[in-house]
């Protein structure tokens, strides 16, 4: 028994948690806590990880929000607030695209997983969270986290139109990206 509660609190004690904190201004306002699975992505947490350090995040809009499937945001290049929008979701980052890292997690509501193009192993920067399970896309794209608070200001997130959810007008926007322990 001893052996087996001195080994969780050791682990416990050396598995830090990476998470994000997330302010979205806009038709939504508040606060987004998203635990990141360093563990099922490790490549794809530290990029995210390392560019909202870098406040690469901050300023970046929902560019793609389609009405029950998910809220797309983290286009870095093209996708920032009082920018030329009509490029938005085109982009990444500076950073190298990352190897697909597909897990057996499913997409179901408040899941937070990585966009790419049809390459899989095209994901930069852009991530989405989904507003009601999407399991078409388990194993086909890569889990990043789960949302932990806020899902309620993830459910005010404005809409966009059309089929492929392109936000009109005024988009909701991360304002703060902040990373988490």
């Amino acid at each position: 028994m001893f052996k087996l509660a001195a080994a969780f609190s050791l682990l416990a004690t050396s598995a830090l948690a990476t998470g994000l904190e997330i302010q979205i201004e806009g038709e939504a306002n508040g606060t987004v806590k998203i635990d990141l699975f360093e563990d099922v992505a490790p490549k794809h947490v530290e990029q995210i990880a390392a560019l909202a350090a870098e406040g690469k995040y901050d300023g970046v809009v929902f560019h793609r929000v389609i009405e029950d499937f998910m809220a797309q945001t983290g286009d870095v290049q093209f996708g920032r607030i009082g920018g030329d929008m009509s490029r938005a979701g085109m982009g990444g980052s500076e950073r190298a695209d990352l190897p697909a890292e597909f897990s057996k997690l499913p997409f179901d509501r408040g899941v937070v997983g990585m966009a790419r193009s049809q390459n899989p192993n095209s994901a930069n920067s852009q991530f989405f969270i989904m507003f009601k399970p999407g399991h078409f896309l388990n194993g086909d794209y890569t889990v990043v986290g789960q949302v932990t608070e806020g899902m309620d200001v993830v459910d005010a997130i404005k809409r966009g139109a059309g089929n492929n959810g392109s936000v009109l007008g005024k988009p909701d926007v991360m304002s703060k990206v902040v990373v988490t322990e």
